[in-house]
Order: structure tokens, then C-alpha cells, then sequence
């Protein structure tokens, strides 16, 4: 006899909170306020989540008309999962880690099923109280496309400028120096000044070196061609538009526009600015508890890293070459040290993604 027919399913929601890994999950079904049973499932093969969808159908089945809704924290495991049970008429909810309420009895004693009990009780807190459940919002497949397109081209940035900075410390090692013929680092003349020294260099020094400069050779190929992935990918009906009003700012580049526009998504899902910052992880933190009232702290550091690398860079640059930027910055700046400065930037960098928020807004009405 199955196990979903031993139990009284005459409730009107199912309940499924799942705490998932690569090579298995475990998912804890319950119904409306009932016990809560534990089902083990391998992911490996794929096999785990079509078994998943047949036990919460079996659920279902008992009690026909019934609201099923499924939880569990995101990961680098995507949104694939979310994707096929919601294909199949459930109700997903991918929760952010870090919104989630934790103490140190939970960090002192974190297994599977006690994860899978503390999505269970946020689950039905949601549903049958009206808690707040922290989910993250969840991009369609197109955009989750487009993203990976923009951060591999981010990606490969982040590498070249590693493998240079490893050319440079064998060098260093060696003790060589530039000539001062070659002004410029990375020219044609400056390579082949590299892969003349690969061969005078000692054995293993010199393979290195020439390891490195095909590594470097590699990296601006790829450069290249992801370069004209994002060009063209800018230019779809899709982007065209919110990417020419945000380039019109100098220090706003194409592929500043484009990480902002598809890490942020539907840029209609933040209700002001404030909702904004907190999102690009640019609000302060607050501290207020009795005499202590309205105490700020550093930024929180929230949401998509990749959004405030490139604001930073951009914020540099508007306040240097955009005068009324820059009045803003260097006037309350001035005299100021390195610490006011930073702070300053960090505020030019909210200022900015949310002038960058509602331009792209007003292109895309």
C-alpha cells in the first residue's frame, strides 16, 4: 500500500520543502498542519525529480483540487528544478539563503531534515498565516540565456587580467624589465618582446611564459568573440532601446547597460528607489535598539556583485568627465580623505544605478 493513501489528505494545501544538492535531495510532504514525511531522492541521473513529481502527484490524487506549493533555497543548481515542477502545475517558491532566520542553535546543528523542517515551517507560516516568505524572483529561461552570454564575457575579463598579472610576477621573479622602447603593455611589439624573452629565459621559466602568452592568446580570442555576442545581443528588440538611453551618460558603456539590464530582469518589480538600492546591496545597514536610534552601517552588500563592480567603474569615471556629476562629488568631497571618499563613491554608485533604473524604465514605456 503507498504511503500517500495511509494518510488523511482532506486538507486543501500539500505542502513539499526540499533541501537540494547535486547529488541528491531530500523533500519533506505534508498536509496542511499534519506530519511531516521524509522522502530521499538521487539527483545525479535526473531520475530524483521525475520520482519527486510522481510522489507529489500521488499526493494530489488523494485529494483532488487540492494547492500544492513547493519550496526550497536557492544554489548554483539554477532554476531548473523550479522550472519543471512548475511546469507541472505546482506552486514554487525559491527562497534567498540569506533572508532566511537563523540563529546559532541553527548553525550548531544544521542537517538536511532540520533545513527541510525550517523551510516546512516558513512554507506553511506563508500560506496558512500570511508570513513573509523570502522568495527571490525567478527569470524566465530567455533572460537566464542572455545573462549567461554577459557574465561569461565578464568572466573572461577577470581572467585575462589574472593571466597578465601572472606574465608580470614571472617577470618580477626573473628580474626583467620593460624596455623603454615599448610603452604600451600588451601591443603586437610588447608580445613579441614577451615570446622573445620566453626563449631566452631557463628552461622552466621560459615554459611558463610561453604557457601564459598562449593562455593570454586564448583569452582576447574568446574577448573577441563574446565582445560580438553582446553587440549583437544589445541590438535585439529586447534591449535596443533601454541600451541607447543608458549609453548616452559618458561612463556608461554597452556592456555596463547590458549587465545592469539582465541581472535586474523586469525592472517594473522594484516599487521605488528605495527597494532598488536595497537590491543592488547599496543600502546601509541599521541598527536601532532602545537609546541606540537610526545607527548606519556599511553598505549590505545584497543581491548581484557583477552590478556593483561596474557601477564602481562607472561612478569613477561620471564624476571625472561629467561636470555635473562631478560638482556633486567633489563638493562634498572636498578636503575630505580616502575613507569620505569611498563613501562618497559608493553613493554616487547608488545615485547612479537608479538614474540608469528609471532611464531604462522611460525607454522601454
Amino acid at each position: 500500500m503507498k504511503i500517500v493513501e495511509q494518510i488523511d489528505c482532506k486538507g486543501k494545501h500539500i505542502f513539499c520543502a526540499i533541501d537540494l544538492h547535486d547529488r541528491k535531495m531530500l523533500a519533506g510532504i505534508a498536509v496542511e498542519r499534519g506530519e511531516v514525511r521524509f522522502f530521499n531522492f538521487n539527483t545525479k541521473e535526473g531520475e530524483g525529480v521525475s520520482a519527486l513529481v510522481i510522489k507529489l502527484q500521488e499526493f494530489r490524487s488523494v485529494n483532488p483540487g487540492s494547492m500544492v506549493w513547493v519550496s526550497y533555497e536557492a544554489s548554483g543548481s539554477g532554476f531548473r528544478l523550479a522550472d519543471i515542477l512548475e511546469g507541472d502545475g505546482f506552486n514554487v517558491s525559491v527562497l534567498a539563503p540569506t533572508h532566511l532566520p537563523t540563529n546559532a542553535k541553527i548553525r550548531s546543528n544544521k542537517t538536511d531534515k532540520r533545513d527541510v523542517e525550517r523551510i516546512m515551517d516558513i512554507l506553511r507560516g506563508h500560506v496558512l498565516a500570511g508570513g513573509k516568505l523570502p522568495r527571490v524572483w525567478i527569470p524566465s529561461r530567455g533572460l537566464r540565456d542572455d545573462r549567461e552570454i554577459v557574465r561569461r564575457r565578464l568572466q573572461l575579463a577577470d581572467d585575462l587580467t589574472r593571466t597578465k598579472n601572472r606574465i608580470h610576477g614571472l617577470l618580477k621573479r626573473n628580474g626583467i624589465k620593460k624596455p623603454d622602447h615599448i610603452r604600451v603593455n600588451w601591443t603586437q611589439r610588447h608580445l613579441l618582446w614577451l615570446k622573445g624573452i620566453a626563449r631566452e629565459l631557463s628552461c622552466g621559466s621560459g615554459r611558463i611564459l610561453s604557457s601564459l602568452l598562449r593562455e593570454l592568446e586564448f583569452y582576447f580570442n574568446e574577448l573577441d568573440i563574446l565582445e560580438k555576442e553582446v553587440i549583437e545581443l544589445s541590438k535585439s528588440a529586447l534591449y535596443s532601446k533601454q541600451v541607447a538611453a543608458l549609453t548616452r551618460l559618458k561612463g556608461v558603456g554597452l556592456l555596463t547597460a547590458m549587465v545592469f539590464l539582465t541581472e535586474l530582469g523586469d525592472l517594473s518589480r522594484f516599487r521605488n528607489r528605495r527597494a532598488l538600492g536595497s537590491y543592488l546591496g547599496l543600502s546601509p545597514r541599521t541598527y536601532e535598539s532602545g537609546e541606540h536610534d537610526d545607527r548606519k552601517g556599511h553598505i549590505n552588500r545584497l543581491g548581484p556583485a557583477r552590478v556593483r563592480k561596474v557601477l564602481n567603474q562607472c561612478a569613477w569615471f561620471v564624476v571625472q568627465y561629467e561636470p555635473e556629476w562631478g560638482a556633486w562629488f567633489f563638493e562634498r568631497t572636498q578636503g575630505g580623505n580616502r575613507v569620505l571618499r569611498r563613501k562618497m563613491i559608493t553613493a554616487v554608485m547608488r545615485r547612479l544605478g537608479i538614474w540608469m533604473w528609471h532611464t531604462a524604465l522611460d525607454a522601454s514605456s
